[in-house]
């Protein structure tokens, strides 16, 4: 990543900081808050908001440091708040290469578990600077997350499959934690309304092409690689940017008895695949991502050059190209 060794960036205090906030006088949680931490993960969101703090001008060893970090904390709180819950939805094996959460303890430790996670948050945000105006991004990211997932069911369930609902659903599954992770810190910071709305754009555009370019390779990826197997979108109904193209032409028809009967003959995830590759709904697919892509990119131009926002930029460029 360009000049990220010049950068603050996620690391052992903030490792420590996110330890701290969950830590809990109750066995079970402490242990699901000991495996968030140890399992670690990307940290997408809070390096983004490091980032984005960054571009503004901020920088670690500042008094408005910890403010950041309590910020990027939050935002992986909400996320992995949302993940306990997904994985009892979703009725997941794993998650990061561990049992899930309610497979190892039941469900109702996991959904308190998660809901703990949230009012840690609101401690959280309750001991910040601009902390109303924080609480209010929070919760907002919270019900749009919240509305997305039950509209991912309720298209799957009406089969009411159309690029209004999917961009809804996307926007919620991740594009509203990646837009919250780099507005927050312009909040925090007192950032003019530009950079604000500059940085908001740019996670948003790059949450929705993050999301389009992880449902692109459930179609056409390696299962070795991706670690998911291929087709998972289909076999639960849900219509992602390639077969919604594939709805939008001549294969429609039966593109969408895939989709109603849930992929449950054999090949017909590869004859889905397949029907992309040669109408050229997987490189409509692409050229979306790629646009969304620049829009990202581009919302920084109104930044000061620094390295913070060539990172961005970088972060930006690599999903273009992400292949796995």
């Amino acid at each position: 990543m360009t000049g990220v060794v010049a950068l603050g960036v996620p690391d052992a205090a903030f490792e420590a900081r996110l330890r701290e906030v969950l830590r809990s006088r109750v066995e079970f949680i402490e242990l699901i808050g000991d495996d968030l931490v140890a399992a670690g993960g990307k940290r997408v969101r809070p390096l983004l908001t490091y980032l984005a703090a960054q571009a503004l001008g901020a920088h670690p060893g500042q008094p408005d440091w910890a403010g950041v970090r309590d910020l990027a904390v939050g935002a992986e709180l909400l996320h992995s708040a949302s993940l306990l819950h997904d994985d009892l939805i979703d009725d997941a094996d794993t998650r990061r290469g561990h049992q899930a959460a309610f497979r190892r303890f039941g469900n109702v430790v996991s959904v308190m578990s998660g809901d703990f996670m949230l009012s840690r948050l609101l401690l959280l945000l309750s001991g910040l600077p601009a902390s109303a105006e924080l609480t209010r991004l929070f919760g907002t990211a919270a019900s749009v997350i919240c509305e997305g997932e039950v509209l991912q069911f309720q298209v799957a369930a009406y089969q009411d499959y159309a690029w209004e609902h999917y961009l809804q659903v996307i926007h919620g599954k991740t594009a509203a934690l990646t837009e919250l992770a780099t507005a927050a810190p312009a909040a925090l910071l007192g950032a003019s309304a530009a950079h604000r709305e500059a940085l908001a754009t740019y996670g948003r555009e790059f949450g929705m092409a993050f999301q389009m370019q992880d449902d692109l390779l459930d179609l056409t990826g390696d299962e070795g690689r991706t670690g998911k197997p291929v087709g998972g979108d289909l076999r639960e109904g849900k219509a992602t940017a390639p077969t919604l193209y594939l709805l939008d032409g001549p294969h429609a028809a039966e593109v969408r008895e895939v989709l109603e009967r849930r992929a449950a003959q054999q090949g017909d995830v590869a004859r889905v695949h397949l029907l992309a590759e040669q109408s050229g709904a997987l490189q409509a697919t692409r050229a979306e991502i790629a646009r969304r892509s620049h829009l990202a990119a581009d919302a920084l131009s109104v930044l000061p050059p620094s390295d913070a926002r060539a990172a961005l930029l970088d972060l930006a460029t690599r999903e273009r190209e992400r292949t796995h």
